[in-house]
């Protein structure tokens, strides 16, 4: 693992024993404590007010998209992204014993995992739920004992809370995977071959977000990911989060910002990582 994550030793996620994001936060950082949190908001706001050394976050899936809500959180809040990991996420439906796939009629999970699973929920016409988190899904219907509420998590949430796998990885797509990022108060250290993120809202004029974009590829900075997401305090206005390859730092960083500002009513360094990590 990078050095950014040597002598952690408190780090925050959303979930509890069983989730995916507290798989990802054991694999990035096997020797540290792992607090539990209920919500996003809460894990984020954990490590912005130095309760515990990091904080590590879904931030997209490779069939259901963004996390708009952690984006949002980016957005608003003082955390850099010092790392990003992918991990291969397996979808379960999971009930309690003796219940089957005709019997369920309610499934509950997270919305993320409702989303990478909505092809199979609507063949099998099931009512959603959404929960929190895909482990307070699994707890809750093992508390209920009732065959036609099903979840939907990972094996090892079925194994915690004696719940049975009714059929196994439901996802739509193969390859089903969750890109988690790691939050800290100061950005990552430079390393070779990293690419960045950055968040912008453009002035409203005609081109200004092809002329910040065409900012980006004049300073050799090929795009990776573009999305808007809407400005809550602005109606009908957005802004943009974007990934490309290489630093922005430096001489380089202040020359670079220098020329989006004049298209740009805001930007903001979210943080830097290495593309291709995984756990």
């Amino acid at each position: 693992m990078s050095q950014i994550n040597d002598n952690v030793r408190k780090v925050a996620y959303c979930g509890t024993l069983g989730s995916f994001s507290r798989e990802a936060a054991r694999r990035i950082f096997p020797s540290a404590e792992l607090i539990p949190c209920g919500t996003f908001v809460e894990a984020y706001e954990m490590a912005e007010k130095g309760n515990v050394d990091r904080a590590v976050l879904p931030i997209e899936n490779s069939y259901a998209g963004e996390v708009a809500s952690v984006t949002d959180l980016l957005y608003h809040g003082t955390l850099f992204v010092q790392d990003v990991f992918d991990m291969k996420v397996v979808q379960n439906l999971i009930g309690i014993r003796g219940s089957d796939p005709t019997l369920v009629r309610k499934v509950m999970s997270h919305q993320q995992a409702l989303s990478q699973c909505a092809e199979y929920i609507a063949k099998r016409h099931y009512e959603e739920i959404v929960s929190e988190n895909t482990a307070f899904a699994a707890k809750f219907v093992s508390e209920r004992q009732d065959a036609s509420l099903a979840a939907i998590a990972s094996k090892e949430c079925a194994d915690l809370y004696g719940l049975d796998i009714l059929e196994e990885d439901i996802a739509t797509g193969e390859g089903n995977a969750t890109r988690f990022a790691v939050l800290g108060d100061t950005p990552a250290p430079r390393r070779e071959g990293e690419n960045c993120i950055l968040m912008f809202a453009v002035n409203d004029e005609s081109g200004a977000l092809v002329a910040a974009l065409q900012v980006l590829a004049n300073k050799g900075h090929n795009l990776k990911s573009l999305r808007s997401r809407p400005m809550k305090e602005k109606p009908w206005q957005y802004y943009f989060y974007i990934e490309a390859e290489g630093s922005i730092r430096g001489c380089a960083r202040d020359a670079l910002l220098s020329e989006m500002e004049k298209t740009c009513s805001m930007i903001k360094e979210i943080g830097h990582y290495l593309p291709e990590q995984h756990i």
